[in-house]
């Protein structure tokens, strides 16, 4: 059942279905995270679903943004929300696999992207709607073929940031390296600092220069309350 819904305590709405696909915490931590360049003009999200990203950037920056979702569905809803909020001139859906998108003459000054996560498992996909295993799993598209459709769609020193879990990180490293995009920051987020870190975000500049920033650590909880940092991302954007 398609619903709409309030992001979080920001001034927008989104049209959801639960049985679906329901926007993340990931997607909301990259769509605040990503350090936006006075000089972007076009933001590309590669696997947009059902718009998250998109919508939180339109707060965050005048450039234009576009989204490419696989999913006719999601891309559909997607499309639902744009509309509703009133931000059909800024933001783009296009329904299309990445990969074949890629093939476009069209460049980027910022591409983000919250890939799906696992590999290839039947036993976590067994109960599974088929839009979630396709936005959990990759079916449709694997890691290095998201950063290869990066790097073949981002101009020269163009931005490229992602999300992913924590141990995926040194595969995300030698693939930004393959298709030589050049690590710059990165990010570990933590439900509590006394435990491991579960996800990290990070930055790649296409032919960029060597040089990387670890940043503190984004904290959600100390003793079972929400950090000021989290609170903070919860309510407004970053």
């Amino acid at each position: 059942m398609i619903v709409l819904n309030d992001v979080l305590n920001y001034d927008l709405k989104i049209y959801q279905n639960p049985d679906w696909f329901c926007f993340s915490l990931d997607s909301v931590i990259l769509a605040n995270f990503v350090r936006i360049r006075l000089r972007t003009r076009r933001i590309l999200d590669l696997g947009c679903g059902n718009g998250i990203i998109p919508l939180i950037l339109s707060l965050r920056t005048n450039a234009f943004i576009e989204g490419v979702e696989i999913q006719e569905d999601l891309a559909l809803l997607a499309e639902k929300s744009i509309r509703y909020n009133n931000l059909e001139s800024r933001i783009k859906i296009y329904h299309q696999d990445m990969k074949v998108f890629a093939k476009n003459n069209t460049l980027y000054d910022m591409i983000v992207c919250n890939p799906p996560y696992f590999k290839v498992n039947d036993k976590s996909m067994k109960n599974d709607d088929v839009h979630k295993v396709i936005a959990r799993h990759e079916i449709a598209i694997t890691l290095e073929e998201v950063i290869n459709t990066a790097a073949k769609l981002l101009k020269e020193g163009g931005l490229f940031c992602t999300v992913n879990r924590v141990d995926r990180f040194m595969e995300t490293l030698l693939l930004l390296s393959k298709y030589h995009l050049e690590p710059k920051y990165v990010r570990f987020v933590y439900d509590r600092i006394d435990i491991a870190p579960s996800m990290f975000y990070i930055e790649a500049i296409k032919n960029g220069k060597s040089g990387l920033t670890i940043d503190k650590p984004f904290v959600m909880y100390h003793k079972n309350k929400k950090t000021s940092e989290y609170d903070k991302l919860i309510h407004e954007v970053m």
